[in-house]
């Protein structure tokens, strides 16, 4: 295990037990990051936590990003044991029911149960590390979208209006910010073989897709202060094209 001192950076990473999160995770603990991970399943995650914890100190907390006091929960846990928040990955979503329904029988319910979790609990977190980051004058907030979220896709309303929604949020942050020293991404990763996408799609062969790991290494790249990726106004980043 690398070791930490006070100084080493610590990242926060929503939906962490799999998929994309984890592996942004594993990316981030080879690069020496001292990690807080979160997700709902506490078997899931604390089986990542285990793995992860033989390159790195990490804090683990089970809850529901959608749930108004996961936030705080979050943030304080990591203040206390790590006094600082260098990065924070709003990459945990709801997808809403498996298979996706047409707009027209998408209970409203069911749409504020996605926004919750897509949009609120995003900005919930970003409200909870922002003192952090600006005590730092320094931070990195990565909101993690899809292309549902500009592409008008079939029986996608409902997770891909959440997307969009967390994109224009992302855009007014990264302009309220601007000087601070903290920068705002949107980052699209692109199709993924994962269970989300296998959830949103049942049946249907994903195998020729690339699995999270082709694109985690592009978030390591976003640490990096200096990463030429220009003006968060000016584009929308994807991180399948960026790699290739």
């Amino acid at each position: 295990m690398t070791t930490a001192t006070n100084d080493t950076p610590v990242a926060l990473i929503t939906g962490a037990s799999r998929g994309l999160g984890l592996e942004i995770a594993h990316a981030y603990a080879r690069q020496g990051l001292r990690l807080i991970l979160t997700a709902r399943g506490e078997a899931d995650l604390e089986r990542a936590a285990r793995e992860l914890r033989t390159q790195t100190n990490v804090l683990a907390l089970a809850c529901d990003v959608g749930q108004p006091e996961c936030a705080g929960q979050l943030v304080e846990a990591g203040r206390q044991r790590f006094g600082r928040v260098d990065v924070l990955i709003n990459n945990a979503s709801e997808l809403g029911p498996s298979p996706l329904p047409e707009l027209e029988h998408l209970p409203v319910e069911t749409l504020l149960d996605i926004v919750r979790t897509n949009v609120a609990g995003p900005l919930r977190l970003i409200q909870r590390v922002l003192p952090l980051m600006r005590t730092q004058d320094s931070g990195l907030i990565v909101n993690v979208t899809s292309d549902a979220g500009v592409q008008a896709y079939p029986t996608w309303g409902g997770y891909g209006a959440s997307k969009a929604a967390l994109e224009h949020l992302s855009r007014v942050l990264a302009a309220e910010l601007e000087g601070t020293g903290v920068r705002v991404y949107v980052v699209d990763p692109g199709d993924m073989d994962t269970a989300m996408h296998r959830a949103a799609e049942p049946g249907v062969d994903l195998s020729h897709l690339p699995g999270p790991a082709t694109v985690a290494p592009f978030f390591v790249r976003l640490l990096d202060e200096q990463a030429p990726f220009g003006r968060f106004e000016a584009q929308r980043l994807l991180a399948g094209a960026a790699l290739s």
